[in-house]
């Protein structure tokens, strides 16, 4: 069985990170993804301290997808720089694992 990984990213608003979610989903780049409508930024961009209200991302994939999915989402981004960060699952349930394998093929 391949390992899990979270992909998590930002984006401007929910509808956009929805529409990024359905294309990964659709394409079979994700198994799923979650989408947390509303969260609080605070980064540093360009040499100023800026806050933002923005949408958070989280993708299931698996080993094998994760170069793709974070290109994808690269590719469908509005940021000029995106947080895309891929994070490996250490431990899950394990029918939960198998399903992500089996919807990421």
């Amino acid at each position: 069985m391949k390992k899990v990984y979270l992909i998590y990213s930002t984006f401007s608003n929910k509808e956009k990170a929805l529409k990024v979610g359905r294309t990964l989903v659709n394409e079979k780049l994700a198994a799923c993804v979650n989408i947390i409508p509303k969260v609080n930024s605070v980064y540093r961009w360009k040499g100023k301290v800026e806050e933002a209200e923005e949408a958070l991302m989280l993708a299931k994939t698996t080993e094998e997808k994760v170069r793709e999915v974070i290109e994808r989402i690269k590719e469908l981004h509005e940021y000029e720089l995106p947080a895309i960060v891929a994070i490996e699952v250490k431990e899950g349930l394990r029918e939960f694992v198998s399903y992500v394998n089996e919807s990421c093929t």
